[in-house]
């Protein structure tokens, strides 16, 4: 029984726990180039400070733990972005704005979903602190497909939803009573078309209005004859024409599962194949000590369901026999080579998972050669 892990935790084991470390690192790489600093926060802070960060909360299905030192309620985080959002606004108060931070790390959460049984996983992502802007939108969109391209993932295609959709309406051309607000929103997210004609009729043709991105925008601009929502849509056509037909695009407009926090704007990242998304991202509000509010944009990979895209793992190694010069070794490891030296005459290539073995030539004026097994 002590080998067993917690229900949601696993072990990664070579050599595929190398090849998540190199598929992360070619992420954040892709990331840093757009300008993107790696931030680092910690596995755990204080719940409270946590749950204000963002203005419409971000710290669902946390695991919280009292803190024996300061005898304080802290958090597990189950999301980075709240963390990367109190960087910001405190730390980096004093920073220009826009901030542009990138990050990676493990996040655990309290109850996993059955399409998603992992409570602890790997999170990469980028966050634009001070602007949600649709210029904003259009760099953080572009940004997260050339880290999936850096990722090797094919097929990659972008689903974006308009998270305050309802309020807006409800709020202007089409009154809906506040206490029927969230189910309404509910019954758009489920597409059940009889509980929204029962609740408000006049949001139906929203439910057809999801599909292909040409032919959704389409349809939603039929169906705001008042303007209420040109200014989104404008911004949504400025954002899919800035990626130039790089990833296929869809639009569902009422999307809310997993936007709880965003602003005028969500998106889903996809890949072929994917039986879930591979990222999430959207616009947002940060919540400064103060109580002032600040307007961000950003977007979370997740790394196991990257990882699990790569369909090879790389594992060229070179078995060096016992005795062979250490500077043989070396000058192999700086073509790139990774060397597994023979601790004794009697380790051979097959017991090292050796692919090559290094054969070293009978000239003393020749350097030997790495041979295929």
């Amino acid at each position: 029984m002590t080998a067993l892990l917690p229900e949601g935790f696993r072990d990664r084991l070579p050599p595929f726990a190398d090849s998540a470390a190199a598929l992360e690192a070619r992420v954040l790489e892709a990331a840093r180039l757009h300008g993107y600093e790696r931030v680092d926060p910690p596995l755990a802070e204080f719940a409270d400070g946590l749950e204000m960060r963002l203005k419409a909360g971000g710290l669902h299905d946390a695991v919280r733990f009292v803190d024996p030192v300061s005898q304080r309620t802290l958090a597990i985080r189950p999301d980075i972005t709240a963390q990367v959002a109190r960087i910001a606004a405190t730390r980096m108060g004093h920073h220009p704005r826009p901030v542009r931070l990138s990050y990676a790390g493990s996040v655990l959460k309290l109850r996993a979903s059955q399409l998603a049984p992992a409570r602890e996983t790997r999170q990469i992502g980028c966050e634009l602190i001070g602007l949600d802007s649709v210029a904003a939108a259009q760099e953080l969109v572009a940004v997260a497909v050339d880290m999936i391209a850096a990722a090797d993932v094919t097929g990659a295609s972008i689903d974006f939803t308009l998270p305050d959709l309802v309020s807006t309406l409800a709020a202007g051309p089409l009154p809906v009573a506040s206490e029927q607000i969230a189910t309404l929103r509910d019954r758009l997210d489920a597409k059940d078309a009889g509980a929204v004609a029962a609740l408000a009729p006049a949001y139906l043709p929203l439910i057809e209005a999801a599909g292909p991105f040409d032919q959704a925008m389409d349809r939603l601009r039929a169906f705001d004859t008042t303007g209420a929502l040109a200014s989104r849509l404008d911004g949504l056509a400025r954002i899919a024409e800035a990626l130039d037909g790089r990833v296929a695009l869809t639009l569902d407009p009422t999307e809310r599962h997993g936007f709880e926090y965003q602003t005028w704007l969500g998106f889903s990242l996809f890949a072929d194949g994917s039986p879930r998304e591979v990222g999430r991202g959207g616009t947002y509000t940060v919540v400064h000590e103060t109580g002032a509010e600040e307007a961000a944009t950003g977007f979370s990979l997740y790394a196991d369901a990257l990882v699990e895209r790569v369909a090879t793992v790389d594992r060229r190694r070179l078995f060096l026999p016992f005795g062979t010069p250490a500077s043989e070794g070396a000058a192999m490891r700086a073509q790139g080579w990774v060397t597994v030296a023979a601790l004794d005459a009697g380790d051979t290539p097959e017991a090292q998972v050796c692919t090559h073995v290094w054969v070293s030539s009978e000239d003393p004026g020749v350097a030997g050669e790495p041979r295929a097994l």
